[in-house]
């Protein structure tokens, strides 16, 4: 079940990860990178160097989840204070505007997805 939300602590590791890294992977980059332990409850994020995949780990109460998006178009955009190199805080609200694509600048504009065709009856 899905089960992020906005009484967690979540940390993004800015600097670009391999997508094949998979729960063990991320959790040695966690705690040997970081300097952080991947099971205390927090949730890490990782983006790849296109910024067009990103991968959230989050140890819940029956293990490890491992969640994980592929952008169709378009890419991830990281809020300028998030970048640089090293792991970094960052709140909810900036991981849901980051993965859903909405930019605080409305100068800039992301695609994301084709348009949808119509649908006829």
């Amino acid at each position: 079940m899905f089960s992020l939300n906005d009484s967690l602590r979540y940390w993004l590791w800015s600097e670009p990860t391999d997508m094949r890294k998979s729960f063990y992977s991320l959790s040695g980059l966690v705690r040997s990178r970081m300097g952080r332990d991947p099971l205390d409850g927090s949730v890490y994020c990782f983006i790849n160097a296109r910024r067009d995949r990103i991968k959230l780990l989050h140890m819940e109460s029956g293990g490890l989840v491992l969640y994980s998006k592929v952008l169709e178009r378009g890419t991830l955009h990281v809020p300028d204070h998030l970048s640089g190199t090293g792991c970094k805080s960052m709140e909810w609200r900036e991981l849901v505007l980051m993965i859903e694509g909405i930019v605080a600048n409305p100068d800039k504009c992301y695609k994301r997805i084709r348009r949808v065709a119509p649908v006829t009856l």
